[in-house]
């Protein structure tokens, strides 16, 4: 298990348009959020280690989040035929042990992560009302084995923020998770083996 830090795409981008589809095939994408206060588009897998140490605080924290007026989306952009477990036969078990009330995504041509920039799982980008880039980074401090516990703290902090029309306070930090298993021939240039 080799961790690989986001690569921390420049404050202030535009959220990148598109519409994937959930495990029933339903789409969704940004356009969906057009009235939600802000937008987090964390990018995810079902068998990542570290998705899987936050998934249940991220599913509380996002219930949260939902609930005072921002949309989250989730999306999967790992190569399911070499991670079957990763798969959309898997997404909803997944979701619905973590407590995920929000979409979860299937990037199966992986344009989307190559859009934002993704490099890791988990990664997260969070838009502000004009959808413009205001926080990425980690979800918290704690990682499997460090014994920090998982609060989502950081992430609450840049959420409260954004829902507070308000900059993001303080530093920045990278999130760290597993590289996102690129299809043979789809590594991105920002990719590190």
């Amino acid at each position: 298990m080799v961790a690989v830090p986001s690569t921390m795409l420049p404050l202030g981008t535009p959220v990148p348009d598109f519409r994937l589809p959930d495990p029933d095939g339903k789409l969704h994408g940004p356009a969906d959020a057009a009235g939600a206060a802000g937008l987090l588009v964390a990018f995810v897998c079902n068998h990542c280690p570290f998705v899987i140490h936050i998934g249940p605080t991220l599913g509380q924290r996002a219930s949260q989040w939902i609930d005072q007026g921002l949309a989250v989306l989730a999306i999967n952009a790992n190569d399911i035929d070499a991670y079957p477990q990763d798969g959309p036969d898997h997404m909803p078990a997944f979701a619905k042990q973590n407590g995920w009330n929000f979409p979860y995504l299937l990037d199966e041509t992986q344009e989307v992560a190559r859009t934002f920039r993704a490099a890791c799982t988990p990664d997260f980008f969070l838009f502000d009302s004009d959808r413009k880039l205001a926080y990425r980074g980690q979800f918290d401090a704690s990682r499997p084995g460090n014994n920090q516990p998982v609060t989502g703290d950081d992430l609450d902090r840049a959420v409260a923020a954004v829902l507070a029309k308000q900059p993001v306070p303080g530093d920045q930090i990278p999130s760290i998770g597993c590289n996102i298993k690129w299809k043979p021939g789809n590594e991105p240039d920002y990719h590190s083996a």
